[in-house]
């Protein structure tokens, strides 16, 4: 086989080698007579090989209705973006260093000064996540002390992540004030003490608490941390930094406001509604994140060149606010007209019910989308949808078929709602079209 072991090396093939005469060995043993074929074993073995090197990382068609997907990648990368990892990973680059002075320089340098720019801060920094963000926030400013909290927003986030077991290892303690639905400004005056380091507010992006319901306003609180002497902290979670009613969504709160309702420090994501890759942003006053940047764990939880160099991408994406729709593609999902969905979806149709046969039913119905990853968690977006029904009726046969799509060589991944399989087009741009058709030719059925 001097063919694979070029191709993989002597290692590998000698080890699927030895895995399969193991497997014939132990059939013989148990009293089967396996038939001792030297070109199968050699197919078994390429297979074996071949299946260890298949990517388990792969890009897929999200046709969920779900625009920030935490389980699919949340945000596209614009392509100033793609270029720029590209350009970054395959070169070396000036990450820690000063091109004007010839000396070390600070690799947050690239994006801070866009940061600051974009949100109204007097500093920034960044992580690997928001998590991190608030962690490390926590960490620097109020170890070994007291954080207060309204009840009503001790968010549990995806993988069962919450807030007070961020603040617990974090270093600091959990103070509750207030109810689930009504908290105060009284509360909070009420819940702090010497031993407190900090207000915290906790955007709840995630879900909404309706009806009878008191919250203080941003400012307020602004107001109280400032005469008691603390800090006072947002963490804002999905990082809008858009006026979204003005492109006809719902109001969705920006750092920028609340950087001007007097937080001190704001933390939020890279890879939600701001568009770019997954990181964790803190921008607020100079000398808290003077503060956060001499903090030990900020090394550990630091932001690779890879990301740095499409975070910078994405951000200068926000100078152009005329073309920001069109260049950033979470942006220009999220806002696609209907009419362009509903269009694409009838050309599709045809094309589907070809490669599925008369055992299917497709029609394109209307749907509602999500925009995802907390962010807006009760809005919807208008869309359209193939939706694809079993003729048997038989809910094992529906559920074969979203396997079988999801096993294309580009998965597809749709959702199964009201004994039907829905694939919702609002994430589906008109020049992916053409690749979603030609492997539909692949289904196994």
């Amino acid at each position: 086989m001097p063919r694979e072991i070029e191709l993989w090396g002597h290692a590998q093939v000698a080890q699927a080698v030895r895995k399969r005469l193991s497997q014939l060995r132990q059939e013989i043993s148990l009293g089967d007579s396996p038939p001792i074929d030297l070109e199968e074993i050699k197919q078994s073995v390429v297979e074996e090989v071949a299946s260890a090197h298949d990517a388990t990382l792969v890009s897929v068609f999200n046709l969920t209705g779900i625009v920030l997907h935490s389980n699919l990648g949340r945000a596209q990368l614009c392509e100033s973006a793609i270029q720029a990892v590209k350009d970054v990973a395959s070169n070396a680059s000036n990450l820690e260093f000063d091109l004007a002075s010839g000396k070390r320089g600070d690799r947050e340098a690239h994006v801070e000064a866009m940061i600051c720019e974009q949100t109204g801060a007097e500093a920034a920094t960044a992580v690997n996540n928001n998590a991190a963000a608030v962690l490390l926030a926590l960490n620097t400013l109020a170890m070994d002390r007291k954080v207060t909290v309204s009840r009503g927003e001790l968010v549990e986030i995806g993988g069962s992540f919450r807030i007070p077991d961020i603040m617990s290892r974090a270093g600091c303690s959990l103070t509750e004030v207030g109810t689930t639905n009504r908290t105060h400004l009284k509360d909070y005056a009420e819940g702090v003490d010497t031993d407190t380091a900090l207000l915290m507010k906790v955007h709840t992006s995630n879900y909404r608490i309706e009806g009878y319901t008191t919250n203080p306003t941003e400012s307020e609180l602004a107001k109280l941390a400032s005469g008691l002497g603390i800090p006072f902290m947002i963490d804002l979670g999905s990082g809008n930094l858009l006026d979204f009613t003005a492109m006809n969504l719902p109001k969705e709160p920006t750092v920028a406001d609340a950087i001007g309702h007097g937080a001190d420090l704001v933390t939020f994501s890279g890879d939600k509604l701001l568009g770019g890759p997954q990181a964790g942003l803190i921008a607020g006053r100079a000398d808290l994140i003077a503060q956060i940047k001499s903090n030990p764990l900020k090394r550990a939880l630091r932001l690779d060149k890879m990301t740095l160099a499409a975070l910078a991408e994405t951000l200068k994406l926000y100078n152009h606010p005329e073309k920001l729709r069109e260049n950033l593609p979470t942006l220009r999902l999220i806002t696609r007209p209907k009419a362009v969905i509903e269009k694409l979806a009838t050309s599709l149709l045809p094309e589907f019910a070809s490669a599925l046969g008369p055992q299917y039913a497709i029609s394109v119905e209307d749907t509602l989308s999500q925009i995802g990853s907390g962010s807006l968690p009760v809005e919807t977006l208008p869309s359209s949808a193939l939706r694809i029904e079993v003729v048997s009726g038989a809910d094992s046969d529906l559920r074969a078929l979203g396997t079988a799509f999801r096993q294309l060589p580009q998965p597809v991944i749709g959702r199964i709602h009201q004994s039907a399989l829905w694939f919702d087009l609002r994430c589906l741009e008109e020049d992916q079209k053409a690749p979603l058709v030609q492997q539909l030719g692949e289904l196994n059925l």
